[in-house]
């Protein structure tokens, strides 16, 4: 991109928002901030556009713009603030901006994430649900616009960057020229070696204490179920127009190699890396130059060994699910998403126990699978879909 690129950052405040604006701030003269958004954390929210000069501010609701304005210090300019969802996905496709960076969590960051490629952004997408339930409508928004996609979860991110490119981040017509199979990589999150049935009684405060990154309470719980792994592996399906008898997951606890790409001749492409977050989101904005993060450099004599193991179906089944619904199709990938994001709140919630995450997405997906199918060609059904889920899984599956 010729001189500074405008980014709006959809969800700030969380833990991508907030390492995007550190390594925007390491780059005054190639990036600005336009625009910042925020759910709950007016306070924080309103710190940050202060700090970056951001033009436009969006927050959910009339009392939200008002706290906002209550805690603006005086003497500086009120960035403009807008109000709702629509306002959410109108800012996104903003042509005041030319970079998008996704990562509000869940089903709710879509409609922004969508809005944005069907604008031609270039999308830093860190929101996963984007594609896991909208994967067909979201990769054609991208081919049809001509919108840059650079996947920035860890996992993602190293896989574009070991496949053949020429500089561009367009959407593939089909599984890149001799590769072979995808190789995801996973931590095994806190449990990794604990059997299920010692399971039960898992409070929030361990499922979220993740041992090698920094994320926020829902991601955390995925990664300990390893749900986020199924999520990425549909995830990936789509970004790289992979099929899912070529994707595999292995255990890595370090999370040095944050994944790798396995072709045809044998040769098997890792990116290795600090686990910190910054280094994808600083590969997503500079693409394809490559831009300093502020991340340490990584010492391989200090790691000393680097694990690998398969993860157990019986210890892990939630990755089976997610598996199971990306072969059954799209919808069961909405249900998947819905029940699990229901269940992750119930248990965070202390509703719900741990081991009964997995349950209440079996249940869900068994539901889904008797259910008459509408075609998913436009936002409004795929929201149906989840709503209908969620609906299930509330109502039905956490009995």
């Amino acid at each position: 991109m010729v001189g500074v690129a405008r980014i709006t950052i959809l969800g700030s405040t969380g833990s991508i928002g907030q390492s995007t604006l550190d390594v925007i701030a390491r780059h005054p003269d190639r990036f600005s901030v336009y625009a910042l958004t925020a759910h709950t954390r007016i306070d924080l929210l309103a710190q940050q556009a202060a700090s970056t000069r951001a033009a436009v501010v969006v927050v959910p609701d009339p009392a939200c713009a008002d706290r906002f304005r209550t805690l603006w210090a005086g003497g500086r300019q009120l960035p403009e603030i807008r109000v709702g969802a629509q306002a959410l996905a109108d800012t996104a496709a903003d042509p005041h901006c030319q970079i998008v960076m996704a990562a509000i969590v869940g089903a709710a960051g879509l409609p922004a994430a969508l809005a944005a490629a069907q604008a031609g952004k270039r999308v830093l997408l860190a929101n996963k649900e984007a594609l896991v339930a909208a994967g067909s409508l979201f990769m054609a928004a991208v081919a049809h616009s001509g919108a840059e996609l650079l996947p920035i979860d860890s996992e993602h991110n190293a896989i574009f960057q070991c496949l053949p490119h020429d500089g561009r981040a367009s959407a593939p017509t089909g599984p890149a020229p001799g590769v072979r199979r995808l190789i995801l990589t996973a931590s095994g999150g806190p449990f990794r070696t604990r059997a299920w049935s010692e399971l039960d009684d898992v409070t929030p405060e361990q499922a979220v204490a993740h041992p090698n990154w920094s994320m926020g309470r829902k991601i955390s719980v995925d990664s300990a179920t390893m749900l986020n792994k199924g999520l990425e592996v549909i995830e990936a399906h789509w970004l790289f127009a992979m099929p899912a008898e070529r994707i595999s997951v292995v255990i890595h606890p370090q999370s040095v190699v944050h994944s790798m790409v396995e072709y045809e001749d044998g040769s098997v492409v890792a990116q290795l890396g600090q686990p910190d977050m910054r280094t994808p989101i600083a590969y997503g904005l500079g693409f394809p130059d490559r831009i300093a993060s502020g991340v340490g450099l990584l010492d391989l004599a200090q790691c000393g060994r680097l694990d690998f193991e398969t993860p157990e179906p019986d210890r892990f089944p939630c990755l089976s699910l997610s598996f199971h619904a990306l072969r059954a199709g799209q919808h069961a990938c909405i249900a998947l998403n819905a029940a699990n994001e229901v269940a992750v709140a119930a248990f965070l919630d202390r509703k719900l126990a741990y081991t009964a995450i997995s349950r209440v997405i079996d249940a869900t997906l068994a539901w889904q699978a008797g259910q008459a199918t509408v075609a998913l060609d436009s936002l409004e059904a795929v929201l149906f879909a989840d709503q209908q889920a969620r609906t299930f899984a509330s109502q039905t599956g956490l009995r």
